[in-house]
């Protein structure tokens, strides 16, 4: 009896022990885990004073441009018939002046 006795304490503490392990194991899986994200959020930290530092340096240049892609766009001009008919008519006396100089050289 004091053997099945002593058998169970020893199987409670092995058990004890392997549920130690495994969340010691956890633990450092979860350690490592947070150290990785730790260093990676350092280099993005980095990155963002970088750019931030580059922004204050430029910033004007940076909000000309914003605001210019932002402005509205100019109205389309829109000519009357009577206006398009004499710009055609105009054309149409340069061409006609051309080819009369070009039939007197030829």
């Amino acid at each position: 009896m004091a053997s099945l006795l002593a058998l169970r304490r020893t199987s409670r503490s092995m058990l004890h022990l392997k549920a130690w392990k495994v969340r010691y194991s956890f633990y450092m899986a979860a350690r490592s885990l947070i150290e990785l994200i730790d260093a990676e959020i350092a280099k993005l930290e980095e990155a963002r004073r970088i750019l931030a530092k580059a922004t204050q340096i430029s910033g004007t240049h940076i909000a000309r441009a914003v605001k210019s892609a932002s402005a509205k766009a100019p109205r389309k001009r829109v000519l009357s018939a009577d206006a398009r008919k004499r710009i055609a008519d105009a054309q149409r006396k340069r061409w006609a002046a051309q080819r009369a100089k070009n039939k007197k050289e030829a």
